[in-house]
Order: structure tokens, then C-alpha cells, then sequence
């Protein structure tokens, strides 16, 4: 079947120009911006709170957000409202009769695709980095016939729903163990007001060094990871409030003989304190030898009074633990944790069985989370027919 190669400038239409809502104050809007893109539908505004002017777009366009971090994300401007249609200004715009919407948008958000707009990006780091849309008009397209396109396409949303199933049933074991916690081992627990509230230093076990940080400045360098040798954690190890496996850092065996204070055991709550801060995760029983990077604080617990899980969730889930550390941070022109703070946290602690069962719970939806994470089959298959369609290999 014949496939035209087909430049995205061609799909890029000319504009239907702009519009400063502010001048209508009272007209309802429907605009499609980045943060509702998140939410998943478009938000209806007045004009009088719209900040700035924003593009026209029609029915059927379809979106392609070019502002870093949220590269990825691909809208179709949906049938669902009487108002006029705007859009911010980091969104780009296609249209064309030759292409069919849904076709279009999963190859704005293939690997192919976004390995090519991100050579597009310029600007000077963090939210200032934008795909420049003169140099995404050049990257091309392969667009068979109508009928081939949506053929296409209805595969492809079909793989991408039991896809979103998978993530769906993901995020609702977590929710899951969040309401287990609040019911279990938090306030809405029936003897909660009876608990008696203890510091996290408090709950520390009674040895040297049981709460520290990682090693700082010219302890550890950057350089003088290897290959190979003493495993060394960081954010990515803690950041999805569970322990996992990320980038994989090592330092060798006469470094590790200067660092031995800094490392981590078995059951161990490690806390980020750089960079995303306020997740937590407990170091697993089959942990190899390790240490920590200065972006961790870890505490060593009294496993008498305290179980690593309930502290662990305790410093990300209990709404009077955040409400001390935004009472702390208030004020500050950097928000974020430090050792200090962490051992002043104040928190209700319940029966230490009570932690223990809340423990085994946690164990048991962990295991099937672990399952559903490690499960890529879903997700290699949805990668592959996306990359066959686009190559024209999807029979």
C-alpha cells in the first residue's frame, strides 16, 4: 500500500489568528492549556481571568505541547462545548484534511517521533527549553490512505486503552494502601486521639550515627563512581515513595572503607532531601552492600517502637506530618527537608502491632504492584505496533 512521506509543515495551517480574552470580560471560554491537558478536558474561564492573549483553534486540530518537561503530550480539541476554542501559545497546531486526527496524534507522542523533537529543543534549561515549531515542520510523517490511517488508528487506541487499564490499576493499589494507612495507622483510626505522639528521633534505635545523611562535598565526588563495586542510593531510589531500582551507581571497595558511616541496612528509611524532596522509601532485606548520596537522610529505627513502613508512609501521607513541614518551609525561599527537621517531626504512634499488621498489608499490595510494574508486556507490545504503523509494517 502506497504511504506519501509527507513534511508536518503541510499540516501546520496558517493561523485563525489570536485572541486577548481580557478585552471580552465576560464571555465563557474554552481553553486548552498544559495544566488541563493533566486533567484531562479543557477549561471553560471568562475572559476577565485569562492572563494573556491565546491562539484560536478549531474542532478536530490536534495539539502538540513543545514546552520541556511536558513534551509528550498530544490533544485533539474535542466537540464538547458552544464557546469559542483557544489555546495557549505552547501549544503547536495541525490540521489537515489529509490526516486523520487520532492517526496524527500517536505519531506525535511515538518514540520515533519524539527522538526527532527533541533535537528540536533550544533555550537556556529548565522551563525556558521549547521545541522550536520551524524545525518540527521539517521532520516528516508517513500518511497512507484515509481508510489505512484509520485503520491504523483504531488499533492503535485499542492497545493504548488496555495500556491505560494497566496504569489505571497501578495508581489504584496505591490509593488503595493510602486509605489502608489513614484507617489502619492514621487519623481516621478509632482509637487515633489515645496514640501518644513521639519525635522521629525519638523512634530512632539507640546507636551511633542512627539518623545521618549522606556524604557531602569532596567526601564523594561524582567521578569517582565505577563500574562496578558498593552500591550507592540516591533519589531515584526513593522518589516513587517506594524502594526501586534506578540508575545504577557504584563506588569500589577502599572508597566504601572511608564512607562505612553512610551505610544503609535492612529495613532502613531512606528520606530525599535534595531535589524532589519528602519521599521516602524502606531499604529492602535483600539490600546488597550500599551507601547513601548527600540527597538522602536515612534513619536506623528503635523496631520496638517504631516498624520502617508506618514511619516510612508516615512522612508522605500523614496530613499532620506535611502540615509541619509546610509550617517549617513557610517562609523560606527554598522549600525542602533537612535532617534538623525530620527528627523534630511530631507524630501520633499507634500500637506496634497495629504497624506490624498495617506492615504486612503493605508487603502483600507491594508484591502486586511489583508484578504489574515488572509486567512490560503490555507496554512492548503497545512500542511495537506504534513503531510498524509508522513504518508502514502494520498488516
Amino acid at each position: 500500500m502506497s504511504q506519501a512521506r509527507v513534511r508536518l509543515a503541510e499540516l501546520m495551517p496558517i493561523r485563525d489568528g489570536s485572541i486577548d480574552p481580557a478585552r471580552h470580560l465576560d464571555e465563557k471560554f474554552c481553553l486548552y492549556s498544559i495544566p488541563s491537558f493533566d486533567v484531562g478536558a479543557p477549561e471553560i474561564v471568562r475572559g476577565a481571568e485569562i492572563g494573556s492573549a491565546k491562539q484560536i483553534i478549531r474542532t478536530g486540530d490536534v495539539l502538540l505541547s513543545r514546552i520541556v518537561p511536558h513534551i509528550r503530550r498530544a490533544w485533539i480539541v474535542g466537540q464538547h462545548t458552544s464557546h469559542r476554542i483557544i489555546a495557549s501559545g505552547e501549544w503547536i497546531v495541525f490540521r489537515a484534511a489529509i490526516a486523520d486526527p487520532r492517526y496524527l496524534r500517536h505519531f506525535l507522542t511515538s518514540d520515533g517521533f519524539h527522538r526527532q523533537l527533541m533535537n528540536t529543543v533550544a533555550g537556556v534549561g529548565g522551563s525556558l527549553l521549547r521545541a522550536r515549531p520551524s524545525q518540527v515542520a521539517e521532520i516528516q510523517v508517513s500518511l497512507p490512505e484515509s481508510s489505512e490511517q484509520r485503520r491504523i488508528a483504531d488499533i492503535l487506541d485499542k492497545a493504548d486503552a488496555i495500556r491505560r487499564k494497566r496504569k489505571e490499576a497501578i495508581a489504584l493499589t496505591e490509593e488503595l494502601l493510602r486509605s489502608a494507612f489513614l484507617e489502619r495507622v492514621g487519623p481516621a483510626a478509632r482509637d487515633y486521639p489515645t496514640w501518644p505522639v513521639r519525635t522521629i528521633e525519638s523512634l530512632a534505635a539507640k546507636v551511633p550515627n542512627a539518623m545521618r545523611t549522606g556524604p557531602f562535598g569532596s567526601d564523594l565526588r561524582h567521578s569517582e563512581f565505577v563500574d562496578d563495586g558498593i552500591a550507592v542510593l540516591g533519589i531515584d531510589n526513593a522518589v516513587q515513595n517506594r524502594f526501586a531500582w534506578g540508575e545504577r551507581r557504584f563506588i569500589t571497595r577502599e572508597k566504601y572503607d572511608d564512607l562505612r558511616r553512610y551505610t544503609v541496612r535492612p529495613g532502613d528509611v531512606i528520606v530525599t532531601i535534595m531535589g524532589t524532596t519528602g519521599r521516602s522509601a524502606v531499604v529492602p532485606d535483600d539490600i546488597p552492600t550500599a551507601i547513601t548520596t548527600k540527597h538522602l537522610a536515612t534513619i536506623t529505627l528503635d523496631r520496638k517502637q517504631a516498624e520502617p513502613e508506618f514511619v516510612s508512609q508516615a512522612l508522605f501521607r500523614h496530613p499532620e506530618v506535611l502540615q509541619q513541614i509546610t509550617a517549617a518551609n513557610r517562609g523560606a525561599i527554598m522549600s525542602g527537608l533537612n535532617l534538623g527537621l525530620i527528627k523534630a517531626l511530631r507524630i501520633p504512634v499507634p500500637p506496634i502491632e497495629r504497624q506490624r499488621e498495617f506492615a504486612r498489608v503493605t508487603l502483600r499490595v507491594r508484591a502486586v504492584t511489583a508484578r504489574m510494574t515488572t509486567d512490560t508486556a503490555t507496554e512492548d507490545l503497545f512500542n511495537t505496533l506504534v513503531a510498524r504503523a509508522f513504518s508502514g509494517k502494520l498488516s
